[in-house]
């Protein structure tokens, strides 16, 4: 396995396989694989972990690595020192002068003179152009050719520097003797190196503390711990050298440092495909963008899925306020689903990658599909925001087939590709917006919320098209993938060999997946008032036939019927059937007759149910609970009043509207045309967001229909008014006496 990590793969290198010695005849790094010809014109491929991996496979010694290189890694040109890379640059240029008669290494840029005529390339010979060298560099000075290092200048000498300058380029013309072997520190004595690092753990767990004082302890250490030897402890330059050379210059906060000597969990982790890892991250979005309720400033959260391998921003999601679990569910759930093409995207936005035409993907999804690579992913790498470490987000990784691999504590170098991502994205497109606040309040405008014209929607739409039109698209520079460092890769591209490397799973999930990733919650149905969930009673149709029944479930919840909720828009939850498993939305009991009232979220309930408890209401019934909602929501402001609201009152039910406006647009489209969102009013195709005027009114129009169903359940039929006095008395005749009075049967009740 040692042999297999030095191993050179560039063409023409020499390796030794089973005895055989092979050559490197070609490279195919995005396959993995090389062509290897042996000496009898044998050739076979092979790929790079059958290399890595095999038992007798050694480096040839025809290439292997030199004496000033062997136990040390590579020499780069940065090795060199300024004056030293000077030198090797004009030891390249008599290369190639002696090559191909030019110094430049162009010959449609010749300097002076060139080519002289016993390097003229179409006159003379290779021979006798480096015989010609030579007694060049022989008549030259002694002491200028010292000074240069070419004093010394053979036949053989030229030999050998070009084939270091065809084998490392530049730094293959340097002198071995200037990057000879570091000596190391001899003071540094066995005893001393123990104190040093018995120094380090001392004070990793205490305060910071200065070079001064580390070097007292060492003295100390040194002193006590090995009193029947005579241990001579270096100066303080050198301690200071030393241990900066083995833990870094120590710039950093002390509790960092702690961190970053803590154990990983899970070890090291190597990437290589996409989906493999994806980094989550939430962050404020540095640009004032404008509410649709009331059309103010405000700052919205930006939450970003990031794949590591191919560095895709696969899903985004933009949130008022702060985001939560199931926004954080939903954003899962966006990276393995297919990005629709929207209105006003062109062609050549759309699926893009070869190797899976476009019009099979369109055909698996039912609808065209845009340029981002959607996949299921396998590790979801988070930091340690209270928004990923929740028992609702644990279970939505378990569902979607996804292991967790957290960040450690105060590290945010362990998620740098998603970091990193937002500071070019606020340079690429964040900076040229109207409304940019910047990174610091001491650098913002003089006014940033004036300058916001965007709305969410319209910034949503600009990020997504961005990221389809430009970020897929760039160029990675120094993130190119270790199998072609030199390479000129996007993230596109870097999906695109991927399916080349280990194809491509195009698993698109079911519809019913939203479901599955609301909270779930474990109850019994009601026989009168169906199910209670998070003190709102909901009912529908759809439990008609399990009412007062117990479910056949075992276990843990035992006997009871799993109901989801949406904590966006607490207007309903979600019912599945146990015979025909379709999902069933089940309307909330205090809903007026129509079904008509305002969006409102779980903070909404819990403000209701403190305002109930306080004011010591026992409702009998969740109708009686809509007035004090509808005036939580807003009934009591009217247009006068718009003003007096506060900004946090304001954000609030902007934010309502908003999360349940993503909860709508979330929702499967199989669910029933039936479906009445209040915080939405559809005219055909558009859906248009409600104003403040509208949703007042519509409270209020809601508490109205509610009153007058109260009084018509209460009476259920009028009574009639009392006759007029002396109408009875001309309907009939009143000297008209009764028959029976007038002739009395024989035989009768009174009969003798």
């Amino acid at each position: 396995m040692t042999a297999a990590r030095v191993l050179d793969l560039s063409p023409g290198a020499g390796l030794v396989l089973d005895g055989t010695e092979w050559t490197v005849e070609a490279r195919e790094p995005e396959l993995g694989r090389v062509q290897l010809v042996a000496v009898d014109g044998t050739r076979q491929r092979v790929s790079f972990r059958f290399l890595a991996n095999h038992p007798a496979c050694r480096p040839s010694s025809r290439t292997a690595s030199t004496g000033a290189d062997r136990g040390r890694q590579p020499k780069t040109l940065r090795d060199l020192e300024s004056g030293k890379r000077e030198l090797a640059a004009l030891r390249l240029a008599h290369l190639l002068e002696t090559a191909i008669g030019f110094r430049s290494g162009d010959p449609l840029r010749p300097g002076p003179g060139e080519p002289k005529p016993e390097y003229d390339p179409a006159t003379t010979t290779l021979t006798s152009r480096r015989l010609a060298k030579v007694a060049e560099l022989g008549a030259m000075d002694r002491r200028e050719a010292k000074l240069l290092g070419l004093d010394r200048v053979s036949y053989r000498t030229l030999i050998r520097w070009d084939q270091k300058r065809e084998e490392h380029g530049l730094v293959g013309c340097a002198d071995d003797r200037w990057l000879r072997e570091s000596g190391g520190h001899p003071s540094i004595t066995e005893e001393v190196r123990e104190a040093i690092f018995a120094v380090r753990q001392e004070t990793l767990h205490r305060s910071k503390v200065t070079m001064r004082t580390r070097e007292r302890m060492i003295h100390q250490y040194v002193r006590e711990t090995f009193r029947d030897r005579e241990v001579e402890v270096p100066c303080y330059n050198t301690l200071r050298t030393v241990w900066n050379e083995w833990f870094g210059p120590g710039g950093s906060r002390q509790r960092y440092v702690r961190s970053g000597e803590l154990p990983e969990k899970n070890g090291h982790v190597l990437v290589h495909r996409p989906g493999q890892v994806v980094a989550l991250d939430t962050t404020v979005l540095p640009v004032m963008v404008r509410e649709s309720v009331f059309g103010e400033p405000v700052k919205v959260h930006l939450t970003l899925a990031m794949d590591v391998h191919t560095h895709s921003l696969c899903a985004f999601r933009l949130t008022l306020v702060s985001d939560t679990s199931v926004d954080v569910a939903m954003l899962l759930r966006d990276v393995m689903l297919p990005l629709p093409m929207r209105d006003d995207w062109g062609e050549d936005l759309e699926w893009p990658y070869p190797g899976l035409p476009a019009a099979v993907v369109a055909e698996f999804a039912g609808h065209k599909v845009a340029g981002l690579p959607f996949f299921a992913p396998e590790t979801v790498t988070t930091d340690h925001g209270s928004v990923y470490r929740n028992h609702h987000l644990v279970e939505v990784e378990r569902v979607v087939g996804c292991n967790i691999l957290p960040a450690r504590v105060l590290r945010p170098t362990d998620k740098q590709t998603v970091e990193r991502a937002f500071g070019s994205i606020r340079s690429l497109l964040f900076e040229q917006l109207p409304g940019y606040t910047g990174i610091d309040a001491a650098d913002r405008g003089a006014d940033p919320e004036g300058d916001a014209v965007l709305t969410i929607d319209e910034m949503e739409h600009l990020i997504a098209t961005w990221i389809v039109s430009v970020w897929q698209r760039r160029r990675l520079g120094e993130y190119a993938p270790s199998w072609d460092p030199g390479g000129d890769h996007s993230p596109n591209t870097l999906f695109a060999a991927s399916f080349a490397q280990a194809g491509f799973a195009m698993d698109i999930p079911s519809p019913e997946l939203f479901y599955e990733l609301l909270p779930a919650h474990y109850v019994g149905i009601d026989a009168r008032r169906g199910v209670k969930i998070r003190d709102l009673w909901y009912d529908g149709p759809a439990l008609a036939d399990y009412r007062g029944q117990r479910s056949t479930r075992g276990g843990r919840h035992k006997g009871k019927w799993v109901i989801r909720r949406d904590p966006r828009d607490r207007r309903r939850v979600f019912f599945q059937d146990p015979l025909t498993h379709y999902w069933h939305p089940l309307e909330w009991t205090g809903l007026p007759p129509d079904g008509q009232a305002p969006a409102f979220g779980d903070a909404r309930v819990r403000e209701l149910m403190a305002k109930v408890r306080a004011s010591g209401m026992q409702p009998k019934s969740d109708q009686e609970l809509l007035p004090v909602l509808l005036e939580l929501i807003g009934l009591r402001a009217p247009v006068s009043g718009w003003k007096s609201l506060r900004k946090t009152e304001r954000t609030e039910h902007a934010r309502e509207i908003t999360q349940a406006a993503a909860a709508r647009a979330d929702r499967p489209p199989q669910e029933p045309a039936a479906d009445r969102t209040a915080d939405v009013v559809e005219a055909g195709a558009a859906v248009t967001s409600l104003r403040w005027s509208q949703r007042a009114r519509q409270a209020e129009h809601s508490i109205d229909t509610q009153r007058r169903h109260r009084r018509e359940q209460a009476v259920r039929r009028r009574p009639e008014p009392p006759p007029a006095l002396g109408e009875s008395a001309g309907r009939r005749d009143l000297f008209l006496l009764p028959e029976d009075d007038e002739e009395e049967p024989h035989g009768g009740p009174h009969a003798g």
